[in-house]
Parts: structure tokens; sequence; C-alpha cells
């Protein structure tokens, strides 16, 4: 009852009624037989959240890809959110995109915050080739328009004044090679409310009564299946997921499937991982040992907020639990329209889970003061309030998201495998080779998606777009992983976020963190979660990899910026 109310809704009330005659139609029979593409994109899940990555969370959608697909275990991002999908959408390093850091414009050629006029999209590309194009879910790579006075900005974010921009209109999805979107334009939301929503360039002012916003996002994506597979033109879709990035929200009955899950405690649930993911053959006890829990001297029988700690990862899990059952219903459409079998479908997160206590930030930018109805929103600095309803911000914090990230060290933000390392799967049954249900071992990076959908696509990524020169690509494709040949990287991979920084060049990692002065070097094949510090052992392979950065961040945009 609930997901038929829920797809009403979204169809209904948020789609406007004028997507259907919006898609190109094909004449006749004339079927163009090329894949459909959708790329689905969680926000801060961490490693072993998922199901078929070992997690205890229900993800039976999720994993029924994986069981029919195939796991990339050695897959990158770029260890925040818009830097993640600047990289994803362009197939270049973040910064080349000209999202260094977040969405605000600091006049620098690398962190101008939107995407630069050297860029085109994944979505231009494939449009120029053919494809109808869509997008569902969190933009977050464009300028983001403020009010002048903070009284003027919290009167906005809560619903109690009307602007109808968010962001400059040339920066938004449908000038970026979308044909249709719905979504929100900036980062953080109320899940029940959120702000900066818009319909294709429209803000859409209110929504229905039991709105949630995953099922929003997925019930639209599903709607747009149906749409584009009437056409006899293969299609892109981009589903952009907001959860499970912070606030914890998320319904009732979602809520209560793990209302014991997590009182067993950090250890309990992390060791429990760590043996699903050995037993699965995600990981090798032999070079993938279990570091030591973050703080580990706390222990879960001593933790004075036990119970609001369980609740919170029991949210956490339950905004994981409703995106999944999104995603089935995703799937269920593109079976249903018979589209199923020629589509590739690719999951992943955006970055590790997150460490943020999104409480201790109070209201401000893009976090509301109050409700809509006027109702204050409590930020549970002291955690005095069990998150899941609208009128609470918490987040999950560094030693839950240590736990999401098994068996990985540090988190979102970091360049520690932790924040980079995202699970990802492919489902593709008339292109991928290998087994179904198999591991793949590849090192990958988020702006490969470029390259990959430029072959399977047979397009053209051009020079020129839109009177200016675009920047190549920095990614590798995927097709030849996908049809099962055995390849290696070809280049190295780098990273700068907020001074955090690596390279990565075949088995070797040199990595720092953003408050120390040292590299840290880390042999990857024989110790994946970086407990073994070499530099001292190795310092010709320090210094090397070090100008190798060096000359990258010259290349890249990185610097002027330290």
């Amino acid at each position: 009852m609930m997901k038929n109310k829920m797809l009403a809704v979204a169809a209904s009330a948020l789609l406007l009624g004028t997507m259907l005659s919006s898609f190109r139609a094909v004449a006749g029979n004339d079927k163009d037989k090329r894949p459909n593409i959708i790329i689905i994109l969680a926000d801060d899940m961490g490693y072993s959240d998922p199901g078929c990555f070992g997690g205890e969370i229900h993800t039976p959608n999720i994993d029924w890809l994986a069981q029919n697909g195939v796991r990339f275990t050695d897959f990158y991002n770029t260890s925040r959110c818009c830097p993640t999908r600047a990289s994803l959408l362009t197939g270049l390093y973040n910064e080349q995109a000209g999202i260094g850091e977040m969405t605000t414009d600091q006049h620098q050629p690398g962190y101008r915050g939107y995407l630069t006029e050297n860029t085109v999209t994944i979505a231009e590309v494939l449009k120029s080739a053919g494809y109808q194009t869509a997008m569902s879910g969190k933009w977050h790579v464009s300028n983001t328009n403020t009010q002048s006075t903070r009284e003027q900005q919290l009167a906005w974010l809560n619903h109690q004044a009307f602007h109808p921009l968010f962001s400059p209109l040339a920066q938004y999805p449908i000038r970026r090679g979308f044909e249709r979107f719905f979504g929100t334009i900036w980062g953080v939301v109320d899940h029940f409310d959120p702000f900066s929503l818009v319909h294709d360039s429209t803000a859409i002012k209110e929504v229905p009564k039991g709105y949630y916003h995953t099922d929003a996002i997925n019930d639209t994506a599903a709607a747009f299946i149906r749409q584009m597979s009437q056409t006899g033109q293969p299609f892109f879709l981009y589903v952009a997921e907001n959860a499970a990035h912070w606030p914890l929200m998320a319904k009732p009955e979602d809520i209560a499937k793990y209302k014991d899950t997590y009182k067993v405690g950090w250890d309990s649930i992390r060791n429990a991982r760590y043996r699903r993911m050995v037993a699965m053959g995600i990981v090798d006890p032999k070079n993938t040992p279990l570091p030591t829990r973050w703080q580990d001297s706390l222990q879960w029988v001593n933790n004075a907020d036990s119970s609001w700690d369980a609740r919170a990862m029991a949210v956490h899990a339950a905004m994981i639990d409703c995106m999944d059952q999104g995603i089935g219903r995703i799937i269920r459409t593109l079976r249903q329209t018979g589209e199923l079998d020629n589509t590739i479908i690719i999951f992943l997160s955006d970055n590790g889970a997150s460490p943020e206590y999104c409480a201790n930030m109070g209201p401000g930018f893009d976090r509301p003061s109050e409700t809509r109805d006027g109702r204050k929103i409590i930020y549970a600095k002291n955690k005095q309030t069990l998150p899941g309803p609208e009128t609470t911000y918490s987040s999950i914090g560094p030693h839950w998201a240590n736990v999401a990230n098994t068996p990985y060290q540090y988190w979102k933000a970091m360049s520690y495998e932790g924040g980079i390392r995202t699970p990802m799967v492919v489902y593709w049954p008339k292109g991928i080779k290998a087994k179904k249900g198999s591991f793949n071992h590849h090192l990958s990076h988020v702006m490969d998606f470029m390259a990959t959908f430029v072959d399977i696509a047979k397009a053209d990524y051009p020079r020129q777009f839109n009177g200016h020169a675009i920047t190549p690509m920095e990614g590798e494709s995927l097709l030849p992983v996908f049809k099962g040949q055995a390849t290696d990287r070809q280049k190295p991979l780098f990273n700068e976020h907020f001074g955090n920084r690596y390279v990565r060049s075949e088995n070797w990692k040199l990595v720092k963190k953003a408050s120390e002065k040292q590299w840290h070097l880390y042999d990857m094949k024989n110790d994946e979660t970086e407990t073994k510090d070499l530099a001292t052992l190795h310092p010709d392979m320090v210094e090397r990899l070090r100008k190798m950065w060096d000359a990258w961040a010259h290349r890249a945009q990185v610097f002027p910026k330290p």
C-alpha cells in the first residue's frame, strides 16, 4: 500500500504530467539495440553496509544485482560527495572538472565549485550519440546560491520564503545534458521535506503529505524508465540517492526492522561483518587483516550512550533498506518493460561512511532551524533526542563509520581506503562475461565510467563542445574488464581533498593526512588495510611517488592550493 501510494505521489505530484511527451519517439520498429545505462549512486554508504559486501542490512535487490552480476572489490571514489560526482560525470579528476573541494567558487581553476566549461558530462556525450537522458536525485555539482543574511537564509531553508533558483540556471542538470531532472540541487536535505527540490528547472514549492525523498527519487526513476522504454532509443539514467547521508531520518516501519540489531555494539557488528567478508571471498585475511577498531579503548559495555548509538545505526540501516526497496522497484519496472536484459545497472557509493557529528554544526547554510510548519529542529549535540524523525538532526559518528567501512580504516574525506574504496556492483546480462556472482579485483575509479560508456555506446568524446576546448578523458575504459580480459591499470591514481592525499601506482600506495607532515607507504598487495607503514624501509619509493603526486597536482589544477 505504501509503495503504491508513493509511486502515485512521485508520478502525479512531482513529475507534473509533462514528461511522457518529452522523450523523442522512433518511427516504426527501428529499435536501437545499444544497451541502456543506469548508474545508482548511494550517498555516504560504508563499504560493508550492503549484504552482498558482508553487511547485516537487508538489501535483497542490491544483492540480486551482485548475484547476477559482478562485484568490483577494488573500486575508488574521490572521498567526498560533490568531488566524486564531478569525477563520475566528467571522466576527469574532480579538480580538472572545477570541484576540488565543495560548491563555493574560490576563483581558482580547480576550485570553481561547479562543472566548468572545459568539461562534458556523460549525459552530454551520450545524448549526442542518440541516447535519451534523465536524472533523479542529488545534483550537488553547481554553485550554491545563498541569501544575504543568516535570518534570510534560514527562512529559505525552512520553506518560509521562496526563491526560485538554488544555483545559476546554466549549471542545472538540464543544462548539462539531462533532458529531464527531478531532485535536489544542493547536497544536504531534510528527507521528509527537502530543500532545493526541482523539476527540470522549476522549483517545487511543497511536497505531498507522507513524502519521503528516497521513495520519490526511486519511483521517479521508475517512471522515467517506463516513459523512455516506449521510444525505441536507448537511455542513460543517473539515480543519485541521498541515502544514507545525514541527517538520520527514516520511516518508522523501516527503523523498526533494526530496533535490536545494533544493541550488541560496535565490535560484535564489525567482527561479524569481517567474518562474512572472508567467507564470501571479498577479502583474504592474509593480506587484509582487520585493524584495531577506532578508539577501541571505549568498550560498548562502558558506553553511556549505547541506547542512542544503537538507534542511530538502526536509522542508518533503515535508510539503506528503504533505498534498496526503491532499487527493487526500478528492477521490476525494467523487467515489466522488457528492458532488463539489455540494461547495464551499476551500483556504488560516493565515498566511505561519514564520521561527521552534524549536530555540532547547528543550523545555517544548508541546515534548517525548524520545519515548514514551525516545529523547532533539535541538533542533538548531547544525544538528547533519538534520531529518525524530521525534528532532529544527527549522524552516526566515527565509531559506527569505522564499522560501516569494515575492514578498512578511516572514512569519508580521507585518502585511506575507508574513505576512497566503494562497494561497486555491475549487472549486464548481455555484456558481462564473468561468472555470475563473482568478484573482480581490477583497480578502477569513478572517472572510468566516461571512457567505458563512450566505448559501449560507440560515442565520440569531443575535443570541443559549445565553443569550449574540452579536457581529454583521464579514466580508462572498463569494457575489456567486462568482457573478461585480464588487464592491469595503465596509469597511477591520485587524490587530494582538503589536504588529504594519495598516489597509487601498481601495488604501492603513498598516503598522507592533512594533519600530518609525513607520508605513509603501503604495499597494497600484501596489506590492503594499511597497517604496516613501509616508508622508512623504502625512502626511494616514497620520494619517487611523492614527485609523481607533485607533478600530477600541478597538471590537475590542485595547486596553487596547499
